[in-house]
């Protein structure tokens, strides 16, 4: 087995316990309060939480609706957010749920909600290490993915990619 090989398997398995870790001493909601703080910190008013949209007899839940803060805003802004942490066991397997999961909320919102924008939030980690590569761009691009990517532990937004 190469070095690099070993490498990988290791952040792997440290990334795997980390997030274990996490998901028991701070609970399954870690993730989506810590992001929901981190919008209100950004300035957004949660509406809904979930948000739930329902065509027909399928229903979903969004994580969150939200507007900006400051109603005299020119440009009013009606975001949905999904919240991922991909702590499973499986990268790939998270990513092509939450691919999924945007797709057909996208979709849910064309029918119900056209204004409202739908962002796939990322935790920082994952974005740095796993969406950079040229087939998840490129699989996000596909299905024109709006991503928030977030700091689950300093609780802030670092960046909206449209």
């Amino acid at each position: 087995m190469n070095e690099l090989l070993i490498e990988l398997l290791i952040a792997w398995t440290k990334t795997c316990i980390f997030a274990q870790e996490v998901k028991l001493r701070y609970g399954e909601r870690f993730y989506h309060d810590n992001v929901r703080e981190a919008l209100e910190k950004d300035g957004w008013v949660i509406t809904d939480d979930p948000y739930r949209v329902n065509i027909g007899e399928i229903g979903y839940e969004i994580d969150f609706g939200a507007e900006p803060l400051i109603a005299a805003q020119k440009d009013e802004k009606l975001i949905a957010v999904e919240v991922k942490s991909f702590v499973g066991p499986s990268t790939i397997n998270e990513f092509h749920r939450a691919v999924g999961q945007f797709n057909d909320y996208s979709v849910a919102l064309e029918f119900n909600d056209p204004s409202r924008i739908l962002f796939l939030a990322v935790p920082l980690d994952i974005w740095i290490r796993f969406f950079q590569q040229p087939l998840i761009q490129r699989s996000l691009e596909r299905i024109q993915a709006k991503v928030v990517v977030y700091n689950p532990f300093e609780k802030t937004i670092v960046q909206w990619i449209k």
